[in-house]
């Protein structure tokens, strides 16, 4: 049995299988990510359906104060999202009410801050009522990840993996090695909401990170227009959209609609190209 079909959580397993598809024809997954809570908690409720309708996995964003990975557009969100009151028992509280349930997996991105506030001993539990496949923790390292991935594992939630352009070869295979339900390949130094580029070894960065990877590899941070995810194929098996949504959303567009056309290669980013840092 390879790696990649090795043993994973049971979250793990479902997210690798909705980014690989059925296998009969070759396509890039899509993630779409949204802050819970944006543009207000009623609003995201009704953009959440909208959103799992287009996309293989939903990225659920947790607000926090510091978002020390995110640019001005996902803090912005955060911010609204803080202001209308969202906090993590909100969020798990909300998704596990849902009725019906969304298709694609959900995966709940979170500073680590908020989880520890939370309580790491009653998270699992929480998140399996709500229907969460995995948990992406952006400021926390692989080194200090064992106490989050020992609650986790044995309800079987996945703990993704983040790597960087600038991440050593040895630690890329360590990362690659344990992340579960797929990688998060950021695209660019710096933070979410500025422009990816095929400049500076990006392609040849994505094929190290998918080689490293027992997981399926998802591109994220900076992918805003059709013309970078169609530079993605052949070196990751998706890409992730989190920024342009939320400005799609702040556009009052339609967010199936940019979704599925950003899929299809018709669409434009809904902004500039400029870099939001």
């Amino acid at each position: 049995m390879s790696a990649r079909d090795g043993a994973a959580p049971a979250g793990g397993a479902r997210l690798a299988k909705a980014i690989r598809g059925d296998g009969r024809a070759p396509r890039l997954a899509l993630a779409a990510f949204l802050t819970a809570g944006f543009p207000d908690r009623d609003r995201f409720l009704s953009l959440l359906p909208a959103v799992a309708a287009a996309a293989d996995v939903v990225e659920v964003g947790v607000p926090f104060s510091d978002p020390m990975a995110d640019g001005t557009t996902i803090q912005r969100a955060g911010r609204a999202a803080l202001a209308a009151g969202t906090t993590l028992r909100w969020i798990l509280e909300t998704l596990a009410a849902l009725a019906p349930r969304p298709r694609p997996p959900i995966v709940l991105m979170s500073y680590l801050n908020p989880l520890l506030a939370f309580g790491f001993e009653q998270l699992p539990r929480a998140a399996l009522a709500a229907g969460i496949s995995g948990v992406i923790v952006p400021d926390l390292p692989l080194e200090e990840s064992a106490a989050l991935r020992s609650v986790l594992a044995p309800a079987g939630i996945a703990l993704v993996g983040m790597v960087t352009p600038v991440t050593p070869p040895e630690r890329l295979q360590r990362i690659g090695a344990a992340s579960q339900g797929f990688t998060y390949a950021v695209t660019m130094t710096g933070t979410t909401g500025g422009v990816a580029t095929a400049r500076d070894g990006l392609a040849s960065y994505l094929d190290r990170a998918r080689t490293a990877s027992a997981v399926p590899l998802l591109a994220g941070f900076g992918i805003r227009d059709a013309r970078q995810v169609a530079a993605l194929t052949g070196h990751a098996d998706g890409f992730i959209v989190g920024s342009a949504l939320i400005e799609a959303i702040e556009a009052g567009r339609d967010p199936a609609a940019f979704l599925a056309a950003l899929r299809a290669g018709v669409v434009p980013s809904p902004g500039n190209l400029e870099e939001r840092t």
